[in-house]
């Protein structure tokens, strides 16, 4: 399943949540396929990151992905 047909799963999903409610296997297809979704922007975004860097005033050079891409979003340090 690519990424197009899991948001469009998830959204079916949250729709017949509010519609109709859940089954017990729905709610743990939704709850899968969001945390795929986040991983899924959260890579993406250190990828992003990784090929960011900043020259400071100082001439010291920082990259992005080593310093905001660590595994809780904060510095890795």
């Amino acid at each position: 399943m690519n990424m197009d047909e899991r948001i469009k799963r998830i959204n079916e999903l949250y729709h017949k949540s509010q519609e109709t409610g859940l089954s017990e296997e729905e709610r743990a297809e939704q709850a899968r396929l969001r945390k795929e979704y986040v991983e899924s922007v959260r890579g993406n975004l250190k990828a992003q990151l990784d090929n960011i860097s900043i020259q400071r005033e100082d001439g010291t050079v920082e990259n992005l992905g080593e310093k905001y891409g660590g595994k809780h979003g904060g510095k890795t340090e």
